[in-house]
């Protein structure tokens, strides 16, 4: 079984990410911390009791990781921010990997700060169907670190995920993952969309 663990937006710079952010749903979200691995930043908000909200950006500080950065880093030079990939939890991350017929990518061990998990990354850092099929993570101790995030009062409503293979993720899922906030629409190109509750009302991204 999966669950929704968090949403993803991803930007040239957290900087420009942040902004973004606060554009559209009128928060300042707090800085999170770094990624070695991956040579990557993230900034964190909380989205539900074990939910989170995630802004990921090249760290310009870091040095070359000598891999492919994940969430398709390196391929999105000035391209628009933007929700670029949702990920779910589950308790055997390598056996819910055998379980579907997608590229999920590797489980690999990853840290930040004294937080430690495993993760699917593709070894050429790109996203499962292109964003469209969860990336994959398992969580070794509980409570879930979304539960001690900043609580800036948002919430998620609705995760619309639009793909051209639509019917064939929500089949893939179906009987796995039971959310009924996740919405899945056929279109021509991959696209996330989040309908979040805000302290200033519903806010969409």
């Amino acid at each position: 079984m999966l669950e929704f663990d968090h949403i993803a937006v991803v930007a040239a710079s957290l900087e420009a990410g942040k902004a973004f952010v606060k554009e559209r749903l009128g928060v300042e979200m707090p800085d999170g911390g770094a990624h070695p691995l991956m040579g990557t930043h993230n900034c964190l908000m909380k989205l539900g009791q074990d939910e989170f909200f995630e802004i990921i950006a090249i760290d310009p500080d870091a040095p070359d990781p000598g891999r492919a950065r994940w969430f398709a880093l390196d391929e999105l030079g000035d391209g628009p921010i933007r929700v670029g990939n949702w990920i779910c939890r589950t308790d055997d991350v390598s056996t819910a990997c055998a379980a579907f017929d997608v590229q999920t990518g590797p489980p690999i061990d990853m840290m930040r700060g004294d937080l430690r998990w495993k993760i699917t990354v593709p070894e050429d850092g790109s996203l499962p169907l292109g964003g469209g099929f969860p990336t994959l993570l398992e969580w070794p101790e509980r409570p879930f670190p979304g539960s001690r995030m900043a609580d800036l009062g948002c919430a998620l409503e609705r995760l619309t995920i639009r793909h051209p293979e639509a019917a064939r993720i929500e089949a893939m899922l179906n009987g796995r993952l039971s959310d009924p906030r996740i919405r899945f629409e056929t279109g021509e190109a991959v696209s996330l969309t989040a309908l979040i509750r805000t302290p200033d009302g519903l806010r969409e991204i």
